[in-house]
Formats: C-alpha cells, structure tokens, sequence
C-alpha cells in the first residue's frame, strides 16, 4: 500500500495516496465484494481500453502514448466511481461489480466532455452551446488527469455561469426575444438581465431597440431624478421600481438578484440627467457592454429622420419656396434667430449685425450650409445647398459692402430675394 504518514502534536493522520480506482478495487477484493472472474474481466477490458484512449488522443503505436493512456484510463474510472459514490468505496466497489471497466472509464469521459460543453463565461457569442466538439480534444487530454476536487470546483465555476445565461434566456423569452437571437446578438448575460429589469420596470413588454431604450432612461430619470439630484435617499429604496419578477423561477432568483444589486448602484448615473444617454451607455468606459438593447439601424435612421423632419418643419414653418429658404438660412448665417419672414425693422436689424465691424464675421455662409446639412430633409440637402451656394455668391459682396450705400443695398437684395414686409 502506497501510504505517506504526517506526524503533528495531536496525533497521527493517514494519508493514502493511490488512484481512487485501486482503493476501491483493493476495498472490493478484500471484502468480497468483487471475485477473481471480475478481476480478470477488468485485466481484460483494460489493455482494450487503452488502445482506445491512445489512439483517440495521440498513437496507439507509440509507447509513450499509451503509458499515458494508463495513467488515463486509471484516472477516469477513478473519477466516475468517486464522483457517483461520494468517496464511499463500498459503492465503488460495488459498481465495479455490477458495471464493466470500460462502462466506468466512459462514464468519466462523458463527465468531463459535458463538463467542457458548459460555458466557461456568460457572454452569449462565445458559447453557441452546441455540446463537445473535436476541437476540445486537447483540453479533454489535460483533464482527463485531473483530480475530482479539480472537476468539482470548475463544474461550480460554469455552472454558475450557466444559470446566468439560462436567467438570461428566461427573462429576454418574456420579452420576445430567443436563445438564437442571444446567441445572434452576442452580448453578456448580465447585461441582457440588466436591460429587461429596466425594460420590466417601465412597463415595456419587448426587448428595446436603442431609440425605446433611451425613452425608457428618459422616463426613469423624469419619474425618479429628481429625488436623486436633490440627494433623496427615494432612488436607492425598495420603492425604485428595479426589482425582480415575481413569476422567476426560484433556482434563478439567486443570480438575478445579484444583478439586479449591480442595476442599484448604477442607479445615480442612470438618474443623471446632464449625462446624454448614448455618452453614458454607449461612450462610457465604464458602461459600455454594460446594458443590451437590439441593434437596429433601420430604426435609428428613421428616428433621426422623424427628428429632423420635426426640427424643419418647426423651423420653416411648412413653406418650402425659395425666399422661405434664403430667408431662414441668412438669420442663420448671421447668428441670428431662423426665421423665414422678417419685417423692416428685423431686416434693417440684420443688416446692420452682418456689416457690423469687429474681430467675428457678421455673416459665415458654412453656418447655414451646416444647418442644411444637420436639419434639412436629405432628399432635399443637395437643392437647399445649391439654392444657398449661388445666393451667397451674387450676394454676399452687397450684404457686407462698407460702401455709403450699403444698408440701403443690402435692404434692397433681401426685399427682393427673402420675404420682408
């Protein structure tokens, strides 16, 4: 017997360190639990298997290979019998018994592929869950060695991340939203279990794009950023409607907790109003990939449309002529408030605020040329531009002349080509 004594001031432990696998042979043997027909079944089934393990990892032609196919087999057995007895050798050996060699060594190498298939981290693009591959052949040859106190504390580690991802499955099913299309989007779990707290919170019921999630931090921060910028203990209570759903299974709710209590202390940047949404979530260091929402780029651009269609017709009004137009974009260019109709006097004071004298141009034609470029309908920048670029170059030698004339010019050039009345 393979023992290493440790002597210490109490008394004296034993400390044996043989493979799980011989113990309990040794255990069965002197117990009669297993006879010499089983022991030469397993003499038998043992130089089969370890052709097998040496060709499946390396050449079974090789003597190094299948020296360490010993040390395998061995190993794996060993394994499978600790982990299903819990250490008891009189269950071991029983299995032993009742079961084949190479059924044990089997079972051991299932334990570890499906233990490798887990995912090792919750970031749905790196795990496409689609069991044991070949190309984690080697990694099964470095844990086919491995202890069971070694297999025990990685199957903890992923099987933690496991009921993240499944949380965050369950919770993004609710919201209309698939394992296919987690997998497709390729973000953390905790960041997906973030956003459909948020989302559950304001009572949407999908998944948000980024235009709902930016209307969803729009309305907690109208609802509760008051209280938080006035330093009101209100946003940290129970009360803050971050909370876990009631209809969550409870083998999940350990997990979502936890991140709900990262949600918390986000809270005071969430409620943050001088901070722009997509500066916070999408520029932040420290917010980035924090949060999830469908990347949609259709639907952006379509916002952004709306928006700008919305600030164009606020700002001409509805006309769309040219005087309109010339009128609106030489307020702009002067500095000056847009408007598309100006009076006599609003135009003489333009006129005297584009001719002014001093450091700064009172007329930068760029500045309307960027207005049409941020504001304008886009199938429309190219005609406003064109319309502009030849205004300004038949008129801006009037608009700025120092001549004795030049107001009286100037007044005459808008009457003719904006609206003054």
């Amino acid at each position: 017997m393979s023992t290493h004594t440790i002597d210490t001031p109490a008394a004296i432990s034993l400390y044996d360190a043989r493979p799980f696998f011989e113990k309990a042979l040794q255990y069965g043997v002197r117990n009669g639990i297993i006879d010499r027909q089983k022991l030469e079944a397993i003499c038998a089934d043992a130089p089969k298997g370890m052709v097998q393990i040496a060709r499946y990892f390396g050449n079974e032609f090789l003597r190094p290979d299948l020296e360490k196919a010993k040390d395998r087999i061995v190993n794996l057995v060993g394994l499978y019998l600790e982990s299903t007895s819990a250490g008891d050798l009189r269950q071991a050996a029983e299995s032993l018994r009742d079961h084949s060699f190479l059924s044990r060594s089997k079972g051991g190498s299932d334990m570890l592929k499906a233990l490798l298939a887990m995912p090792q981290n919750s970031h749905f693009g790196m795990n496409a869950r689609s069991g044991f591959t070949d190309d984690q052949i080697p990694l099964l040859a470095k844990w086919s060695l491995r202890s069971l106190a070694d297999y025990q504390a990685e199957l903890a580690k992923r099987s933690e991340v496991g009921q993240v991802m499944d949380a965050a499955i369950w919770l993004a099913d609710g919201l209309g939203m698939d394992a296919a299309e987690l997998e497709d989007a390729g973000k953390d779990a905790e960041a997906i279990i973030r956003t459909a707290l948020l989302t559950l919170a304001t009572g949407r019921s999908e998944m948000p794009d980024w235009i709902a999630f930016e209307k969803m931090v729009t309305a907690l921060r109208k609802k509760y950023g008051v209280a938080q910028a006035a330093g009101n203990a209100r946003a940290s209570q129970p009360g803050f409607p971050i909370v876990v759903p009631e209809s969550l299974p409870a083998h999940f709710r350990a997990v979502v907790e936890a991140v709900r209590q990262s949600v918390m202390a986000d809270v005071p940047k969430i409620l943050d109003s001088t901070l722009p949404a997509r500066q916070l979530f999408d520029r932040s260091p420290a917010f980035m990939g924090r949060y999830f929402w469908l990347e949609d780029g259709l639907s952006e651009v379509d916002h952004h449309d709306r928006l700008a269609s919305a600030a164009w017709n606020k700002a001409t009004g509805g006309h769309s002529d040219d005087g309109s137009l010339l009128t609106l974009f030489v307020c702009v260019a002067a500095g000056a408030a847009p408007k598309t109709l100006l009076t006599e006097k609003a135009a003489a004071s333009l006129i005297r605020k584009i001719q002014k004298t001093g450091s700064r141009p009172g007329f930068n034609p760029d500045l309307a040329r960027q207005y049409i470029l941020n504001h304008a309908p886009a199938q429309h920048q190219d005609d406003y531009a064109r319309l502009w670029a030849d205004f300004v170059e038949e008129a801006q030698n009037t608009l700025q002349s120092d001549s004795a004339y030049a107001q009286q010019d100037a007044l005459a050039l808008l009457r003719r080509e904006c609206h003054v009345k």
